[in-house]
């Protein structure tokens, strides 16, 4: 912007000492300098308009598309040896396990009743390096009728009761609508991020979980949120889904499609 202004103060000297005769042709040539100073205010301001924009999008975005499953399959569960009303026997839980056939959606669906919490019924031996990867489909009127919903690892394997935030967590903060909580007690540590959870709202949201040592990375949608140590060196690992303490206006979460997997090297 700086050369065009010069420019333009230059060409009005020019025209002041060359008197009239030059003043007609100089005068096109000054509305042409002012032209395309004009075009370069314009595309700097678009361009200024465009990064708002992206910087408002409403996710906070490490990196996309680089989440990688393990090779050796140790757990899968998507409920189709369940009929619809039956318990999974695969999950314990203080509250109810249901299996429930959703409409317009593939396959069945573990219902989370409210203020329970979930764990496998047998607790596995996790490597040093593994995934977690399944589907949430948070179903409503609207995103806000949910109340924050956890999973993660904790570090016993009992669902006695309820528990939220223990351990090495994900908290999806439905009535937020965006937010996203991250944290570990031990060590302690708290990452909070954004992820627009409404858009996903009544539609599969797909979670990944990449473990490595004392590291966790988490992706939502293949958007990965965090990758960061949550977990204490030699820390006892469970794997657990806390349901929303509260629904309202019918709404509820289900959940489907788990897979954990090994890395064979």
């Amino acid at each position: 912007m700086l050369k065009y202004k010069s420019l333009i103060k230059l060409l009005i000297v020019i025209i002041l000492l060359a008197g009239s005769s030059a003043s007609a042709q100089l005068d096109g040539l000054l509305q042409k300098v002012k032209d395309k100073a004009g075009e370069v205010i314009e595309k700097e301001t678009d361009n200024k308009r465009s990064t708002k924009s992206h910087k408002n999008s409403g996710r906070t975005v490490i990196a996309s598309g680089d989440f990688h499953k393990g090779d050796t399959l140790i757990f899968d569960e998507d409920f189709s040896k369940y009929k619809a009303g039956a318990s999974a026997g695969s999950f314990k839980t203080n509250g109810a396990a249901i299996v429930a056939i959703v409409a317009g959606q593939k396959g069945k669906w573990m219902v989370l009743q409210d203020k329970a919490t979930f764990k496998l019924s047998k607790g596995l031996k996790y490597p040093k390096r593994f995934t977690v990867e399944f589907d949430i489909l948070a179903s409503g009127d609207k995103i806000t009728d949910i109340s924050p919903m956890s999973f993660g690892f904790a570090t016993d394997n009992s669902a006695r009761e309820y528990t939220s935030n223990v351990g090495s967590y994900v908290e999806l903060h439905y009535y937020d609508a965006n937010q996203v909580n991250i944290g570990s007690s031990n060590p302690q540590k708290f990452v909070n991020t954004t992820y627009d959870l409404a858009q996903d709202l009544n539609q599969p949201l797909h979670v990944a979980l990449t473990i490595d040592g004392d590291t966790m990375a988490v992706y939502l949608n293949n958007t990965k949120l965090a990758d960061t140590v949550l977990f204490s060196l030699g820390a006892a690992k469970n794997f657990f889904i806390t349901a929303p303490w509260e629904y309202k206006n019918d709404a509820k979460v289900l959940v489907s499609n788990f897979k954990i997997s090994a890395f064979r090297n």
